[in-house]
């Protein structure tokens, strides 16, 4: 059984972001998401390269590597060469891998975020699509969207859209073969057993919570979004 480095350094995004830490706190300096939340890019990359498995296995459960908007500034600063933003996508990976993402609050929510925007893409071919984003769930959207919503069919027409239309233009249907190579890109990629894995192991959290599990916007779901 490989140890969880191991698992890591064979992920591209780590060989790519992982070169040699000076710990100079550039990345932090530059970070949006270090200047709004407790998340700190030189201390991850540092704790990384220690090779600690149980401080790894420590980072994998926490919500520090949710945190990351995954902007890249860190990339056009490092003076040594190091992407912490890629060195955290591979941490993803592996948290949800192990399963570990179900112990942070942080990692719970990426059932919230592939039974959304995931689900969207592979049904639809949009990662946000107007009949999905309804007042219960977006409730910052305010009355007027839901009036919009309501009448979405004649106001996409006054508003030139092609919604719901087979042909060019905004909002347009998306043909079945352009779906059907989604859904294989995803098969190819890893991005369908990525999917399987994080409804498995946030099956067993669910359990452990003692909330419904079913599919879509079950307690469980609605737990998390609201969490």
């Amino acid at each position: 059984m490989p140890t969880l480095y191991e698992q890591l350094e064979k992920d591209v995004r780590f060989k790519e972001g992982m070169k040699a830490c000076m710990n100079c706190g550039v990345c932090t300096a530059i970070c949006p998401a270090a200047e709004v939340s407790d998340y700190d890019p030189r201390m991850v990359v540092n704790l990384v390269q220690q090779r600690d498995e149980g401080e790894l296995e420590k980072l994998l459960k926490s919500d520090t590597i949710w945190r990351c908007g995954e902007c890249l500034s860190c990339k056009t600063r490092c003076p040594r060469g190091n992407v912490p933003c890629y060195i955290i996508q591979a941490l993803r990976a592996l948290s949800i891998e192990t399963g570990f993402f179900t112990e942070s609050e942080q990692g719970r929510k990426q059932l919230a975020i592939k039974r959304t925007v995931g689900d969207h893409i592979l049904e639809y071919g949009y990662c946000v699509y107007i009949d999905e984003v309804d007042l219960e769930t977006y409730p910052e959207q305010g009355p007027i969207w839901d009036w919009l919503r309501n009448h979405r069919e004649s106001m996409m027409k006054r508003l030139g859209t092609s919604y719901k239309e087979d042909r060019a233009g905004t909002l347009r249907n998306t043909t079945k073969e352009s779906l059907d190579d989604l859904k294989r890109i995803f098969d190819e990629t890893g991005g369908t057993r990525r999917f399987e894995k994080i409804e498995k192991y946030s099956s067993e959290k669910a359990k452990e919570l003692n909330k419904d599990f079913k599919e879509g916007k079950d307690e469980y779901w609605r737990f998390l979004y609201n969490e």
